[in-house]
């Protein structure tokens, strides 16, 4: 056992989750996991006999409480063990019966609830990691509800760095909780601002070239074409974009399931637009070699006859002209000006600093490589591609390749680290001198997900790379109003409980749908 102590931020919220079921909302980095072991030696020792279940969302994140657990808690303190989808069925139940600490993937335990294999009501502490999640049919708010009708000494204890800026999500996830305090902290907060380095914000704006400008134009009037005839034939009502045609594709096929084939016209169509929008986000925000990517890809299933809306698509005019424009600038090395733009970035960083590290983020696997391979050229730079598991044909790293590499870039053996979504929640990378978003996105979550990664122990820079006159730029202020919203929307709910306790005739938030184990 190593002896730590908590910062004054932690032992307040420490404080208040020993007598309330509490969201604890705290950027990434200042040490949710601590409050959760403070709390699960309080439960221990004041219901001997009892058990802590300490859920997250992925086997590493699990794996990685059970290690800090493991570090930080006194010698046979208790008898931890962790739960993962190589662990049997049966071996899981017969474990569940000694264990006093367990860690798991929600997945696991949902199932074994279910399946009758054990039950949740000597469980004194339920924690949830990355409560965020906690919504509509996740296997999450399965174990949260029978654990709230079976528990006999209840307790609940909900991290996260951001659960949005949706009021009704976020009520949503208090009530799955049942949530009776809320504790907020941002870097901002007095009791926090201590702990915390300065964090430098640097926004760099690059030229869409007007190269670019022309083979947009060519898929923009592809996409204005297949919208308009969305709109003259009553399919799409209000703005298009991204979300309103999937949820209008989902619309469209139910009616094809209902035998309404009129509808197919419309899901052709709006497939087409799906299609033309994500080419226009690789064309504005991504690479150049991405866009060729894709093209190939339609091109391939048009061949294959995988899709009519794709064999309908390849064969367009202007997508052709797009395709012959694109290839043009591939053959002169064009590439986005923000790949040197970063690549310029990075080499400065290590000037400054040759023992310097640096997570760039960016959304695609496509663009990862890439970045790889232009920052690769760079003397000092050993960067590595960090991924989630493969999909389908897809390739990917499995959680044993993700462990060796954030090994290595602990070790110093990689000190640049291109990463997708995989590196936002949670696993413990190390801190990082500067973080660097290849683009903005539009979600407040990912957003303070990705900047908790630097300025904690040391000063840090945080980098968006933003191309003008494009989608990077509405995602950057989307983000940015969203993240303002959820500040707001998480200290009106947290006013909103302490009426309720004031009044307890007030009752909690409403129940959605009822439940039965």
């Amino acid at each position: 056992m190593i002896s730590i102590t908590p910062r004054d931020y932690q032992q307040k919220i420490f404080e208040t989750a020993k007598n309330r079921n509490t969201l604890v909302v705290l950027p990434t980095g200042l040490g949710k996991t601590l409050i959760a072991l403070l709390l699960a030696i309080e439960r221990l020792k004041k219901h001997p006999g009892s058990k802590i279940l300490f859920l997250a969302p992925t086997r590493p994140l699990a794996e990685q409480h059970y290690a800090y657990f493991t570090k930080y808690l006194p010698e046979l303190f208790a008898d931890l063990q962790l739960f993962t989808g190589e662990v049997p069925a049966e071996k899981r139940q017969e474990i569940w019966q000694t264990a006093e600490v367990i860690f798991s993937t929600p997945q696991c335990v949902a199932n074994d609830l279910e399946k009758y294999r054990y039950d949740s009501h000597e469980v004194s502490l339920l924690i949830i990691d990355e409560a965020h999640r906690c919504l509509k049919n996740y296997d999450y708010t399965t174990v949260v509800e029978f654990y709230k009708k079976q528990a006999l000494n209840e307790r609940i204890l909900g991290l996260t760095a951001s659960p949005g800026s949706d009021p009704e999500i976020v009520k949503q996830i208090c009530m799955h909780l049942n949530i009776e305090e809320i504790e907020i902290r941002t870097r901002h907060s007095e009791d926090v601002k201590e702990y915390l380095q300065e964090l430098e914000f640097k926004k760099v704006e690059v030229p869409f070239p007007q190269e670019f400008i022309e083979i947009r134009v060519l898929l923009k009037r592809i996409w204005d074409s297949k919208v308009s005839i969305l709109k003259s034939k009553n399919y799409l009502v209000g703005p298009a974009n991204k979300i309103t045609l999937l949820k209008l594709q989902a619309r469209l096929a139910m009616q094809v399931s209902r035998r309404n084939f009129a509808a197919m016209h419309g899901m052709s169509l709006t497939a087409q637009a799906i299609k033309i929008s994500h080419a226009l986000e690789l064309l504005e925000t991504q690479t150049l070699s991405g866009l060729n990517e894709y093209f190939n890809s339609l091109i391939k299933q048009a061949y294959e006859k995988k899709s009519k809306a794709v064999q309908s698509l390849v064969l367009l005019p202007e997508f052709n002209a797009a395709r012959i424009s694109l290839n043009y600038l591939l053959t002169k090395k064009v590439e986005h000006p923000k790949i040197e733009e970063l690549a310029e970035l990075a080499e400065n960083e290590f000037s400054i600093n040759p023992q310097a590290k640096i997570i760039v983020f960016t959304q695609f696997r496509d663009t990862a490589s890439v970045i790889s391979r232009r920052l690769s050229q760079i003397t000092p730079i050993k960067s590595a591609i960090f991924v989630g598991q493969a999909k389908k044909k897809d390739t990917g790293l499995s959680q044993k390749e993700q462990k060796q590499i954030i090994e290595k870039f602990k070790s110093g053996e990689i000190n640049v680290l291109i990463a997708t979504s995989i590196a936002e929640e949670g696993l413990d990378i190390p801190e990082v001198n500067a973080v660097i978003f290849y683009e903005p996105i539009p979600s407040a979550i990912r957003t303070i997900q990705r900047a908790g990664r630097t300025a904690r122990l040391s000063p840090g820079k945080l980098i968006i790379l933003i191309t003008k006159d494009t989608r990077d730029e509405i995602h950057h202020y989307a983000s940015a109003a969203r993240e303002r919203k959820m500040y707001k929307t998480i200290h009106s709910i947290k006013d909103e409980l302490e009426e309720k306790k004031k009044s307890p005739s007030l009752g909690n938030f409403t129940e959605t749908k009822e439940f039965k184990p």
